[in-house]
């Protein structure tokens, strides 16, 4: 497989010098409505849900094989390409798929920058309407790497090693805002809010390095360690994910269950 066309982080200049480019692909994880009002040229967009497969109490479960198989061939992309997500939200959306994409063995992607609050805001090109795509065939077979279930956290809750990241917000993390049937958290994770990590005033991209490195080392989050992350649904988390990986962390792993299913879960271990 040859080298990514982009970096893992692409600014909106960069993806507009490269619209067009054989084997690049954007796809767009925003609302169906929401896309055909506006979007990037070339542009494809794959409804969120159709790459989640709930599990109930795991509402945010990576979605079958097959399911991921369809929703990847509907796009047109193959294994082969290199996909820049992308949405309107934030970029947790596009993050999560970007996890899922990591989760089944497709190194070739990219998170746009800022999502198209900055694309659109900051004067690139967009088209509106609906966009045919052509089918492909993409199969997948789901890994084992970055993705840990209960069972693999419950198994390391002891190890110095690994450290949970808690995503949510303060008061989910300390069980004032309770969202399952338990509130609080796992217990020695430590809590950093995924929105710490977003620069509203430069249209959500990414706060620089430096501050993103300050923010983890406050937490014990080091490179060293194996950095397991969840939210509520490993949405929010998928975000500090990709972040994670854009900072050079090899040992991250998105705990798709998240709180939904800990929560839910009165044999499970829990501090407040």
């Amino acid at each position: 497989m040859s080298d990514p066309l982009l970096p893992l982080i692409v600014e909106p200049d960069a993806l507009e010098a490269a619209l067009g480019t054989d084997g690049l692909l954007v796809v767009d994880l925003s609302d169906p409505d929401k896309f055909e009002e506006a979007h990037i040229p070339g542009s494809v967009n794959l409804p969120y849900p159709s790459i989640i497969g709930p599990r109930p109490p795991a509402m945010g479960a990576i979605a079958a094989a097959d399911q991921l198989s369809a929703a990847l061939s509907a796009t047109g992309a193959t294994p082969d390409t290199h996909i820049v997500a992308c949405d309107r939200e934030g970029t947790a959306k596009a993050s999560r798929f970007l996890w899922t994409l990591d989760v089944i063995g497709h190194r070739r992607f990219s998170l746009l920058s800022g999502g198209l609050h900055s694309w659109a805001g900051e004067g690139h090109p967009v088209e509106t309407g609906p966009v045919s795509t052509t089918q492909s065939e993409y199969p997948v077979t789901q890994g084992t790497e970055g993705i840990a279930d209960k069972d693999y956290i419950l198994s390391h809750l002891d190890d110095g090693s690994m450290v949970v990241l808690d995503c949510r917000t303060p008061a989910e993390y300390d069980g004032s805002d309770v969202r399952s049937a338990r509130g609080g958290h796992i217990p020695g994770a430590v809590n950093m809010d995924w929105t710490m990590a977003l620069d509203r005033s430069r249209n959500f991209r990414m706060k620089p390095e430096e501050e993103l490195r300050a923010l983890l080392a406050e937490r014990g989050v080091a490179g060293n360690k194996e950095v397991i992350v969840h939210c509520q649904t490993h949405h929010r988390s998928a975000h500090t994910y990709v972040m994670l990986k854009s900072l050079g962390f090899e040992k991250i792993r998105g705990y798709d269950g998240s709180w939904s299913e800990w929560g839910n879960d009165p044999d499970l271990p829990i501090e407040a």
